[in-house]
């Protein structure tokens, strides 16, 4: 008995903790609007990120209470964009 009510409250507390994330996603392109394959996006203030696919596009698993992405690739200026309650950006 003493097991089941741990391993319960084990549950509760990861399944609490899976739903403090929210998908993030969208398409990074140039100023002519083509797709920048390799481009990378970072959660600011974690190690949590990815990089655009070849159509530039890009999914990224965002935990609770962050508040921006940034967006790099090289020979452009990094871009830092607020999250807001979109999960497209």
């Amino acid at each position: 008995m003493k097991f089941l009510l741990t391993f319960l409250c084990c549950f509760g507390l990861w399944l609490s903790g899976v739903q403090a994330q929210r998908t993030v996603s969208g398409t990074v392109n140039d100023a002519d609007g083509q797709p920048l394959i390799g481009a990378s996006v970072l959660v600011k203030g974690t190690s949590t990120g990815t990089v655009t696919d070849i159509d530039g596009q890009y999914t990224v698993t965002v935990p609770e209470g962050a508040a921006q992405l940034t967006f790099s690739y090289v020979g452009y200026v990094t871009l830092e964009v607020d999250l807001g309650a979109s999960n497209v950006v």
